[in-house]
């Protein structure tokens, strides 16, 4: 059995110091140009992200059952087949059992006739699966960050858009270069013009923090989120980990 040998306070203090967690450091993205505003975006225009949502491991596993498990949820499963008792028709025997040198029949609901019924069909269910909310909580931050590792992941003051016209509006978007591209909103309902005008271009769309998820942000090549979106998510998937404070100027 080991001896417990005392320890000095001084001691004692650097091995608590040793067991503190690092501070993770901010991720910082410069603010991609609005639709509307001035045509260049200034260098200081700088928006901080949460280490602990932006700035994460991959992990294609996570990703992976994030994005079965929504698939699975739009499945219908409405798919329906009627087995012999419910096929139409009489119950009465086809032809006598011997003396006609044909093999043996029952009623013309059998599986075995053309117009019978199906042996082992579908029927209606539900292929939707379960999946614990902490586990979508990180495919969330974990598909965040990927998207700031590739650098297709975009921040912007806000989303507005003055008129309700789809040409100048996918003009201005093919100006910026961003064709295939999710722009996400934190209000609660996007503006009406920008909504009404963006409806109708091509390899666009834009949605909600609440309708964002792990498939979504796959399945863009490049996400643009807007100011009250960063909050939402921040806010949302934060985990209580200390990071260094940002500096600011003086």
């Amino acid at each position: 059995m080991a001896r417990l040998a005392p320890i000095s306070r001084n001691h004692a203090q650097s091995q608590s110091l040793n067991q503190v967690q690092p501070l993770l450091k901010p991720v910082y993205l410069a603010l991609s140009q609005p639709f509307k505003g001035k045509t260049s975006v200034a260098e200081e225009s700088v928006a901080v992200l949460d280490p602990t949502v932006f700035n994460q491991p991959l992990r294609p596993d996570i990703l992976h059952l994030c994005v079965v498990h929504h698939l699975d949820s739009l499945r219908q499963g409405s798919a329906n087949t009627k087995t012999r008792g419910e096929v139409r028709g009489s119950g009465i025997k086809i032809r006598r059992q011997k003396g006609t040198g044909k093999a043996r029949l029952g009623d013309a609901q059998s599986p075995m006739l053309v117009g019978g019924g199906v042996a082992f069909g579908p029927k209606p269910r539900d292929f939707s699966t379960k999946l614990p909310r902490k586990v979508i909580e990180m495919g969330m931050r974990v598909a965040l960050s990927a998207k700031v590792q590739e650098r297709k992941l975009g921040v912007v003051s806000q989303l507005s858009w003055p008129q309700g016209k789809t040409k100048h509006l996918a003009q201005k978007i093919d100006h910026l270069g961003m064709r295939k591209t999710l722009f996400v909103t934190g209000l609660s309902k996007p503006s009406a013009t920008l909504e009404r005008a963006i409806a109708n271009i091509e390899k666009v769309k834009l949605i909600t923090t609440e309708q964002l998820n792990v498939y979504e942000l796959l399945k863009w090549p490049r996400v643009v989120l807007d100011v009250k979106a960063v909050e939402y998510l921040e806010r949302t998937y934060k985990k209580d980990v200390p990071f260094t404070p940002t500096p600011t100027n003086s």
